[in-house]
């Protein structure tokens, strides 16, 4: 079983970030790969300092692996003048969504402003290598025993034929199929479940974007782990 770590949605809370990076250096299993399943903007103070850490860490030569969550694809397509509809836009902006807050943290003012100048003042604004970086996530990571995606899988769809908005958005039709997935299933996405382990897949979102502290996890083949300040407890 080769050991790996997993951390849930981080939703723009750069502190949680490191408290929970510091337990992984703390784990006997410290140096092993690190999945990032994706959501790092959004909602929280410092979706800038979040991204920068992932950039930073990656350029250091760290085994970490992070991929595309819904918010962060909002995000790379706000940027873009052709990404998202003005409707799309408007609701990334709203409380529910949390967009204000990830500009907010590259200095860019929201409130009362048309949405034009917002795009075009973040375009400004937004370090182009924070772009790139954007653009290149991944949707899935793979390896002999898991697959690790943000939101879950189309049940009975073979991982080469799912459809990139499931791996980002999927809830129900994945969150209530019990059947085996032929590899353990690691996830994040509904806040309103995780932490859990279901037997056929584990939810790591904890909900960090609305306050709760961030999940990081060790996972050993279906054995999940959750570090905390004392050591590892198994989620069962």
């Amino acid at each position: 079983m080769d050991p790996i770590f997993a951390i849930g949605d981080i939703h723009g809370q750069r502190a949680e970030m490191e408290r929970v990076l510091g337990l992984i250096a703390r784990d006997p299993e410290a140096g092993a790969p690190v999945v990032f399943l994706g959501d790092y903007v959004d909602r929280g103070p410092d979706s800038r300092g979040v991204l920068q850490v992932l950039i930073d860490g990656q350029a250091a030569g760290r085994p970490w692996i992070a991929l595309a969550g819904n918010h962060d694809i909002y995000f790379r397509d706000f940027l873009d003048p052709e990404g998202l509809s003005w409707a799309d836009a408007r609701r990334w902006l709203s409380d529910s969504v949390g967009g204000k807050e990830t500009l907010a943290s590259y200095g860019v003012a929201t409130h009362g402003r048309p949405l034009a100048d917002i795009r075009a003042d973040a375009r400004a604004a937004v370090p182009q290598a924070h772009r790139s970086f954007l653009a290149g996530l991944p949707l899935l990571h793979e390896t002999a025993a898991q697959i690790f995606v943000h939101a879950g899988v189309r049940p009975d769809v073979p991982v080469a034929e799912q459809e990139p908005d499931d791996l980002v958005h999927i809830r129900a039709a994945f969150l209530d199929d019990r059947r085996d997935h032929g590899r353990f299933v690691v996830h994040g996405h509904t806040s309103a479940e995780g932490p859990v382990h279901r037997g056929n897949r584990a939810n790591l979102d904890g909900g960090a974007g609305r306050g709760a502290p961030l999940c990081a996890a060790l996972i050993l083949n279906r054995d999940v782990f959750l570090l905390r300040e004392g050591g590892r407890t198994p989620l069962i």
